[in-house]
């Protein structure tokens, strides 16, 4: 629990400060996450427009897992950047799902997403147990799994510039 909170402190220290004007972004690395290297835990969620998916479905194609939700100042920057990498990369399979933390309001991220206009599958975490399985200890969290559902990197945060393709590439 006290490592969860340092390293929530230090990556909202490191947002924080890599956001005020006149400053660079930085990304801090306070440790690894434990599942970097590992298969990623299967769920199996319902979308915001009731459809049932799995992340099992998506095997054989590069992933984004993206923990999030409405109320996330961060989330709202993140957005943008997953959905031009996305059409970037659409040609390579590159698929985005979006878990709605539990403590999230449906209505609000719906609005939300459709306002970031989202086109990926959202799906919300009603019960916090993919929440668990991945160790969320705050959003957003974004793993980047490759097209055997291996994750290959974690960010907390939207990533700073270059980031996110140095992500990419990993799994692409």
């Amino acid at each position: 629990m006290v490592a969860a909170l340092v390293v929530l402190v230090a990556g909202a220290l490191a947002f924080a400060l890599g956001s005020l004007p006149g400053t660079t972004p930085a990304t801090t690395v306070v440790g690894a996450h434990p599942l970097v290297g590992r298969p990623a835990p299967d769920f199996t969620l319902d979308t915001l427009d009731g459809r049932r998916l799995s992340l099992a479905e998506f095997r054989g194609r590069p992933v984004i897992v993206n923990f999030w939700a409405s109320y996330c100042e961060p989330c709202k920057v993140e957005f943008p950047l997953f959905k031009a990498a996305r059409d970037r990369h659409a040609g390579a399979g590159l698929e985005i799902l979006g878990v709605i933390k539990d403590d999230d309001d449906l209505g609000a991220a719906r609005a939300f997403a459709e306002s970031q206009r989202a086109t990926w599958p959202l799906l919300p975490d009603l019960g916090g147990r993919t929440v668990d399985a991945y160790r969320v200890a705050a959003v957003p969290l974004t793993f980047y799994l490759d097209r055997n559902g291996i994750v290959r990197a974690v960010s907390f945060g939207p990533p700073p510039s270059g980031v996110l393709d140095e992500h990419l590439a990993k799994i692409l």
